[in-house]
């Protein structure tokens, strides 16, 4: 009898093990969903000239139109002039967001005051990541 409830335990340990294992993979999959800082996101439409980086040079915008006005918290005194991120949509009203992420480059600052969000993305590049063109949304961005 001693002999079957050692092997009854070892298999109630065994099954707590593997829950405890797979618990740890979710919970590690979980916290690396965000490895980013966290903003809103706008976008703005032409004209994009003149711009606080390029003024009105046509070479400073990447090929795609793929590039953004930021606002002062990114702007660091015209430091952010060139600076890549890569973006995704997180959420928004009305499931804005579209997989995927984009590479845009910083051209501009954010002339409005204040700024409707933390990063403002030329309509292109705002269409790359969202269905609706007119919201506000929550986004995910890293230097690169």
């Amino acid at each position: 009898m001693l002999f079957l409830y050692s092997i009854d335990n070892q298999t109630k340990m065994g099954r707590f093990i593997m829950c405890v294992i797979f618990l740890s993979l979710f919970w590690i999959n979980e916290v690396s969903l965000v490895l980013g800082d966290i903003g809103t996101a706008t976008s703005y439409n032409p004209p994009y000239t003149p711009t606080k980086c390029g003024g009105n040079r046509a070479d400073q915008f990447p090929s795609g139109n793929l590039f953004v006005a930021v606002s002062e918290g990114l702007w660091d005194n015209g430091a952010a002039c060139g600076r890549r991120y890569r973006l995704r949509c997180l959420s928004g009203n009305n499931r804005p967001c579209k997989e995927g992420t984009i590479d845009v480059k910083v051209v501009d600052y954010c002339t409005k005051r204040p700024c409707p969000s933390t990063i403002v993305l030329s309509s292109d590049a705002f269409a790359e990541i969202s269905h609706s063109q007119n919201a506000k949304i929550n986004i995910e961005y890293v230097q690169i």
